[in-house]
């Protein structure tokens, strides 16, 4: 019996040997898939709703400012409005900035702003558009419940209220703003020249340069006044310095808005860029830019000219976040030097919602340089049909 017993014994303690490490693997496997299971996902709880806006309802620099003051004022949990600084001619350039303020976590901040090029109007428009559709939106969906609660969302609508109100590319002083920044500064070949004002007095906007002889180099088709130095205007030194402000503030990515090339890209535009981009930051440039790409009407590529100067290059040389130069509607609006077409306001407006949703849904993936890969759910109708 004693050696029976020993037998079974050795066999019994030969089988928990061997499930031992087998139930193991099963329980890392569960583990495995349980944590693959975890991707995060926003879910909606209400459809969203959309503003009720109209086509040719535009808003000028007054405008702006009556609608950002009565956003003040309905939402104040959500809603602050304040002056980054002042315009040549001592218009305030207004910043909105939303989040649900009794939520008092840690959260991240990324800036959005427009009408750097004041003729450009609908890179205002859409983010005031953006403005409205997040505010009016809260408690009621998940996912701008959940943007709002963890993201702080600053919004500069007209960076260039000068221009803006003369329907001009240019600041008072006849300077092309987003030329005006300190990377690649004043470069020809990056269709900048460094002039300012001559003799104090005398603006000269831009240029546009002769085709020369085949044995030259070729420019752009114009070159626009970037200021005799970099930040000589009151408009970049405001921005220049609220950048500088939300750096420690989780500041995670920026994106400069303009018309109407139709498309949405990262760094660089500058003709001879600081440094080169590394792989893993270029990867989620790329993704993205990919993202754009399949899920909207915009293009994912470069301008076809460097642009020495810009808001953008010079916030990701600086800042190192991620920081996007995104041109809304189609080359058939391209307003060049002054005075654009401005029509089907509302369509335009919804094309750029899936644009913002998705970096915004995915802001803590850009700040930590995380593959971008959070969907966001969009609002029925959006992005609409593109237009014949």
């Amino acid at each position: 019996m004693d050696k029976k017993l020993s037998q079974l014994i050795a066999l019994f303690l030969c089988f928990i040997l061997l499930i031992v490490p087998i139930s193991g693997c099963i329980e890392e496997k569960k583990e495995h898939v349980k944590e693959e299971l975890l991707v995060p996902k926003i879910n909606s709880d209400q459809p969203s709703i959309l503003p009720n806006w109209k086509d040719g309802e535009y808003h000028d620099y007054y405008e702006t400012t009556d609608m950002l003051s009565d956003f003040k004022v309905k939402y104040p949990d959500l809603v602050n409005v304040f002056s980054i600084g002042k315009s040549v001619l001592g218009k305030d350039i207004w910043c909105i900035r939303i989040t649900n303020e009794n939520n008092t976590k840690s959260k991240s901040s990324c800036l959005i702003d427009g009408c750097i090029h004041g003729c450009e109007w609908e890179a205002g428009e859409a983010c005031l558009y953006l403005a409205e559709y997040l505010i009016i939106n809260f408690d009621t969906n998940k996912t701008i419940n959940h943007i709002l609660n963890s993201s702080e969302v600053y919004i500069v609508p007209l960076v260039n209220p000068d221009g803006r109100q003369d329907d001009s590319r240019f600041n008072d002083n006849g300077i092309d703003l987003n030329r005006n920044f300190d990377i690649d500064f004043g470069r020809i070949r990056g269709s900048s020249m460094p002039l300012g004002k001559l003799f104090g007095r005398i603006k000269i906007p831009y240029i546009k340069t002769p085709r020369l002889h085949k044995w030259f180099p070729s420019f752009p088709p114009f070159l626009t006044n970037s200021g005799r130095r970099p930040f000589s205007e009151p408009e970049t030194q405001s921005l220049r310095d609220f950048m500088r402000g939300i750096k420690n503030n989780d500041f995670s990515f920026y994106v400069n808005c303009h018309t109407a090339m139709h498309i949405f890209f990262g760094p660089w535009k500058a003709f001879k860029p600081p440094f080169e981009i590394s792989d893993d930051k270029q990867k989620i440039f790329d993704i993205a830019g990919e993202w754009i790409g399949k899920n909207t009407e915009y293009e994912n590529k470069g301008l076809f000219y460097g642009s020495s100067g810009t808001a953008a290059d010079w916030c990701f040389k600086i800042f190192r976040i991620s920081s996007f130069s995104f041109e809304i509607l189609s080359e058939d609006y391209e307003p060049g030097a002054g005075g654009g077409k401005h029509d089907s306001l509302v369509h335009w407006m919804k094309t750029t919602l899936p644009v913002f949703l998705y970096l915004l849904v995915n802001i803590d993936n850009l700040r930590q340089w995380r593959i971008p890969d959070i969907q966001p759910f969009l609002p029925e109708g959006v992005p609409p049909e593109p237009l014949n």
